[in-house]
């Protein structure tokens, strides 16, 4: 198998803390900027499965830089530079505790509340007779909480958002607006790849000065769901499974293993070829959502490239 990197443990100049996410590892350089890390873990059901999938974190990572670029003059990003393949570095924020989820169509988690006869989803009414991965009259916002390790996301209204006091109304406009914004870009870059940006999330910050700016990651495969454009329609009338370019795929194959990370359920063993194929999946995702060829970095010795050249990007900061 390929090298990946499933954890780090670095002592940069200037480092005060790290924070381990499921996926990512974050590295506080003097409480002024992150050193965001994006590792080969691959987490599905909020559980962190026990193999990294090869070049996963570069393919993340990169995504997630192009798209801020590319929507940087919609939406303020916190993203500064990116000195490694596997890494960002940004501007420290406080991000908001919540996740703003938006979905354009009736797919995944909302289709799943949907056939359990469910019409509200987050405080937000799902029109009747909608099937699976319909789309929506309009794209709907549908929050969730931001987790700690080991926690799951719960859905959560704007309303109980507001009154629970976890985002001020006037940030949270704020929040909505950039959200409508990224998820009406992300849309227009994806039909002019064939595809379609199905739902996606963001997950926002704010900066020293009280700017709230775009954080993490923004519509990579983890994030979103894309389904293939040419045949979408054919394929609703008949009623059958879209086309989708998504982490969807890893969360099928663990539901059909018996794995939906409840208590007492066993993690599937990954076999060598079955992670050599979840690689190959997520280097058709990146090909297909940016439109041109992967290009694998040395992953010989990963935990020193990234090392070397966060420790030279600081330097010369």
């Amino acid at each position: 198998m390929s090298s990946t990197i499933t954890t780090t443990n670095f002592n940069f100049p200037g480092q005060k803390s790290v924070y381990r996410g499921k996926v990512r590892e974050v590295y506080n350089i003097n409480d002024d900027l992150l050193v965001m890390i994006a590792t080969d873990r691959l987490s599905a059901f909020d559980v962190v499965l026990p193999k990294g999938i090869p070049y996963k974190g570069q393919i993340l990572n990169q995504i997630a830089t192009q798209f801020m670029k590319m929507t940087q003059d919609i939406v303020p990003n916190w993203l500064i530079a990116t000195p490694d393949p596997n890494v960002a570095v940004g501007h420290l924020c406080e991000p908001f505790k919540v996740e703003m989820v938006i979905r354009g169509y009736v797919s995944g988690h909302a289709a799943r509340e949907y056939a359990a006869g469910k019409r509200i989803l987050c405080g937000v009414p799902m029109p009747e007779g909608l099937k699976e991965n319909d789309k929506f009259p309009t794209p709907i916002i549908t929050p969730t909480t931001k987790a700690d390790n080991g926690s799951h996301d719960e859905d959560i209204s704007r309303e109980a958002i507001l009154s629970k006091g976890i985002v001020t109304e006037e940030d949270y406009l704020v929040l909505e607006q950039y959200t409508r914004a990224l998820f009406q870009r992300g849309t227009e870059i994806a039909a002019s790849r064939g595809l379609i940006l199905v739902d996606t999330k963001y997950e926002f910050g704010k900066t020293k000065d009280g700017k709230i700016v775009l954080i993490d990651e923004i519509h990579t495969p983890d994030s979103s769901r894309y389904f293939y454009a040419e045949g979408y329609q054919e394929r609703q009338d008949r009623g059958e499974e879209q086309k989708q370019l998504s982490k969807e795929f890893v969360r099928r194959w663990l539901i059909e293993n018996g794995f939906q990370g409840q208590d007492g359920q066993q993690i599937p063993d990954m076999t060598d070829a079955y992670i050599e194929s979840v690689s190959e999946r997520y280097i058709e995702l990146y090909e297909n959502i940016l439109g041109e060829q992967f290009v694998k970095a040395d992953i010989s010795n990963i935990n020193e490239r990234i090392e070397k050249n966060v420790v030279e990007f600081l330097k010369n900061r």
